[in-house]
This record gives C-alpha cells, structure tokens and sequence, in this order.
C-alpha cells in the first residue's frame, strides 16, 4: 500500500509537469464551457426538458474529459514508459505489476474527477448551474464510464509500438466522438446518417447516461447505456490483458 501511494504521488506530479497535457485534460474544457455559455447562455428550454445549455453541457463535457484521459493520455503515457523501458524496470522493482498499473489508473481517474469538479464550481459560479439528479448515482455513472474508457487505451498502450503511434491512433478515434457524441453538438441536429453513426460510438453513450442522470433520471431508463459500457469494460479488459506488454 505504501509502494501504491508513493508511486501515485510520483505519477500526479509527473503528469503536472506537462503543461500541454494538463492543459487539454483541465484547462480546455473550461474554455470551451465559457466559450459556448457565452453564446447560448443557461436559460431553460423545451429541447432541453426544462434545462439549459450549461446545465446539458457539464455533463457533456465531463464525457469529453473521460474520452481526453482515457483514449489518450493514459494510452500515450503507458506507451511511452514501455518504449522508453521504464515499464521494465518498473517491472523488475519489488512493486508488483497490478501496483503499477494501479498506480495510473488512480492518478488519470483523480485527473477526471478534478475536471468534472472544476467544470461543476465554474458552472456554478458563473452560469447558475442547475442539477436534478442525485450525486451517488452521478458519480458511479461517471465511475462506470471512465473505467471503461480507461480498459480502452490499455488496449492502445498494449497494441501501439510507440507512443507516437498511439497518440496519433488515440486522436483519430477521439476527435469524430467528440463531435458526434452530442457533447458540442446537439444530438438532434444532426443529419439522420450521422446520428445512425453516433449511436455506436462509445462516447454516446457516456454523455446520454451522464446527462440522464444528472436530469434524475432512474437507472432503469438508461440499461441500454449501462449494458453497452459495462459490456465494452469487460471486453476491453480481458483483451488488454492479453495483448499488454512491458517491454
């Protein structure tokens, strides 16, 4: 347990030291909220059941966050730490391998709770943030949906040979899901083909279960979500765990 928490020390204060990544895990999706709240404002309206456009985008934008460190951050750093041998000698300490990955996954998880957390304060403090579900239930959606996208870049990590190549795979899968997931764009307004599209994107289904929820919504009207991601984390995990490699 002591291995655990040094480690994970080590590794917040590593991911703070890049800029670059802390900004885009942190730092864009603020802009983006004030940017668009400018605009739209928060006033409640009927395509929104009664909610705002704030009120619907934190929890869209929380998705974002989830899909940023997951698909990305955490796939590039476990890329690069193999490419780089440290995952070796990692390896070849006393810690145990499930401490090392433990380790990275709690440190990207508390990155993606701080987001959301900042996301919340800002809405609150500027927008008038409105929230009608209830908090536990929210952050076992969101808990659901990060370990899901967390299975996803170990997949990345495993199979990727370097880190370049993982960032770049990372990035093609990202950038369609964030415009297509309804996080940006409402999801109505999109063409008919597109929406068919989106259906089967994995971020879809973080931002209806997350905005369903936070409009308190029962668990019951949103199984489908429930299933799609706890099937995907399943699936992600026992294939991560046969194509992962330390060195």
């Amino acid at each position: 347990m002591r291995g655990l928490r040094k480690l994970t020390w080590t590794e917040m204060k590593l991911f703070f030291r890049e800029p670059m990544a802390t900004f885009f895990t942190l730092g864009f999706p603020l802009m983006i909220l004030f940017l668009f709240g400018s605009i739209w404002g928060n006033k409640p309206a009927k395509e929104f059941g009664g909610f705002g456009y704030v009120d619907m985008s934190v929890p869209g934008f929380t998705a974002v966050i989830i899909a940023s460190t997951g698909l990305i951050a955490l796939a590039v750093t476990m890329a690069t730490y193999r490419e780089k041998g440290i995952l070796r000698r990692l390896r070849a300490t006393p810690l145990r391998p499930h401490t090392v990955l433990g380790a990275q996954v709690m440190v990207f998880f508390a990155l993606t709770v701080f987001g959301m957390i900042l996301l919340i304060i800002a809405g609150l403090l500027v927008f008038r943030l409105r929230f009608a579900g209830n908090a536990l239930s929210v952050f076992a959606g969101f808990s659901l949906s990060t370990l899901s996208f967390f299975s996803m870049g170990f997949i990345l990590a495993g199979l990727m040979p370097t880190a370049r190549t993982a960032q770049i795979v990372a990035m093609v899968l990202f950038y369609p899901m964030i415009f297509l997931c309804g996080a940006y764009i409402p999801f109505h307004i999109l063409p008919k083909t597109m929406q068919q599209f989106a259906e089967v994107l994995p971020l879809t289904h973080v931002v209806t279960l997350l905005r369903g929820l936070w409009m308190g919504h029962g668990w019951g009207e949103h199984l489908k979500e429930v299933g799609v991601l706890a099937g995907l984390m399943i699936v992600c995990v026992i294939v991560s765990a046969k194509t992962f490699r330390w060195e």
